[in-house]
């Protein structure tokens, strides 16, 4: 077993920390960003119109709103990564890596407006008026060659369905069990933040896991328009909980924020010392660490939230782009960054700590010494919100695959996976599922390049529609946001 082991880890290390993956999915924003001349930078005025419902119409296809759409995406996207992930790419990137993190988020905008955009205009509406999409469908309607979209979007398919059981679910509900061990005042102060040290961790993660697979069956065997229910009201919730905290904190330390900006424009184009030693931390460290946290912490060009703009209540494509590429702004260019200063100013990297150890070190010593019930709640909404939305994602995927019929087998299966991964579950099932997550970007990719000269002229179209004031038109009475 031991030997599978170490396959599987240099096969995950290769795939996500390589400079291949990293030159592939930031290539892919650069050139999706120039074709799109910039469409991140042009159209934010009017995403934000969009989100605010400024254009939702009840008698469109589709099954959510903009605005929850949004929601579900971000619920699978706003997770460890901003927690941990940040404080890992500090820890082994030094400050300077937050620099190339927002540099994956800018150019990340745009493939994330091309994937959802793509994602509306080839998805599939059933009989009873739900919407099916993703890069699984427009890879094998998008295509001109039809076999090799059909490849690429079962394989796409596969390697989601697989990786939902890992990403979005077993390592999520470990973050549960890990997150309710900082609200423990005994294990945060005397244990170094060590979740359940002095626990039998065996019973207390089982309890866990029971609870939390009930709480994640009750919303996700109701579909998509429970999940965007449940996360229209948990992600803005802990957003602005966890954002609070952080504003406190920077606000309190505010003479130290220069400095800590300072730090990250420096070290991301020459060396630091690690931790404060001798050994240093050199360039490539910081954008390798950078780029490969940033894409972890807002999944652009993995292919995953197009699955869930799919299900908007639209009749224009790029107008739910427009929507989608305020994900990474808000995941990665707000909450990352200010999970950042927080640890920068509060000089919580220097401790040696690593992941959200870090971070509950540097939230404990802002906020007066209780800044780590803080992070344990957030370790735990953030990750139970990320279950659900995943489990979306991987439902779509098995539909894709095996027909309708398949999701509830899927649903039930999901939840009880839910349970392993709280006690501990099996590591090589880990790892097999994060080498999949990382696969899901790469047909994905060749979609959104293949394609982008179809997004380029859509977006031209809306573009005059939208200057010759064709949307402007008042929403019809009664129209609101759909459930």
């Amino acid at each position: 077993m031991e030997w599978l082991n170490g396959l599987l880890d240099a096969v995950d290390g290769f795939l996500w920390g390589s400079w291949a993956m990293i030159g592939l999915l930031v290539g892919t924003g650069l050139f999706l960003s120039a074709r799109l001349l910039f469409v991140q930078v042009r159209h934010l005025g009017h995403a934000i119109a969009c989100v605010m419902g400024k254009y939702d119409h009840a008698e469109e296809n589709g099954d959510i709103s903009h605005f929850r759409a949004l929601a579900t995406a971000l619920s699978a996207t706003i997770g460890t990564g901003n927690i941990a992930g940040v404080a890992t790419a500090i820890a082994l990137g030094g400050p300077g890596a937050v620099f190339w993190m927002w540099i994956t988020a800018l150019v990340g905008m745009a493939t994330k407006f091309t994937s959802c955009t793509l994602a509306v205009k080839y998805r599939k509406i059933h009989a009873d008026g739900s919407a099916s999409g993703g890069p699984m469908y427009f890879l094998s309607l998008g295509l001109k060659n039809k076999k090799l979209g059909l490849f690429l979007g079962g394989a796409f398919a596969l390697f989601g369905m697989v990786a939902s059981f890992g990403i979005g679910n077993m390592v999520q509900a470990n973050s549960v069990v890990g997150g309710l061990g900082y609200l423990l005042p005994e294990v945060a102060h005397t244990q170094g933040f060590s979740p359940w040290a002095g626990f039998h961790v065996s019973w207390m993660a089982l309890a866990t896991g029971l609870v939390l697979s009930f709480l994640t069956g009750v919303v996700i065997l109701g579909g998509i328009k429970r999940i965007a229910s449940v996360a229209g009201v948990v992600v803005p919730f802990m957003c602005s909980f966890y954002v609070l905290g952080a504003t406190i904190i920077l606000v309190l330390n505010a003479p130290a924020i220069p400095e800590a900006l300072g730090q990250i424009f420096k070290y991301a184009f020459t060396p630091c010392a690690a931790g404060g030693g001798a050994l240093g931390i050199a360039v490539s460290q910081a954008i390798r660490f950078g780029v490969a946290r940033g894409i972890f912490s807002n999944e652009s060009g993995l292919g995953s939230a197009p699955i869930a703009h799919a299900a908007a209540q639209t009749n224009e494509p790029v107008r739910e782009g427009t929507v989608a590429m305020l994900g990474p702004l808000i995941d990665t260019l707000v909450i990352c960054t200010m999970t950042a200063l927080v640890i920068l100013v509060t000089g919580a990297n220097r401790s040696g700590l690593d992941g959200s150890a870090m971070t509950a070190r540097a939230f404990e010593k802002g906020l007066f010494g209780f800044g780590q019930y803080l992070v344990g709640f957030g370790i735990m909404f953030f990750a139970y919100s990320t279950i659900i939305a995943w489990s979306y994602y991987g439902d779509r995927c098995a539909e894709f695959l095996f027909g309708k019929k398949a999701i509830p087998a899927y649903r039930w299966l999901y939840t009880g996976f839910v349970v392993i991964g709280a006690v501990g579950g099996l590591r090589v099932v880990w790892t097999i599922a994060d080498i999949f997550n990382a696969l899901m970007a790469i047909p994905n990719l060749i979609g959104l390049l293949l394609l982008s000269g179809i997004v380029a002229r859509e977006t031209q179209c809306y573009c005059r529609r939208l200057k010759n004031g064709e949307f402007k038109k008042p929403r019809e009475e009664g129209t609101r946001r759909s459930a």
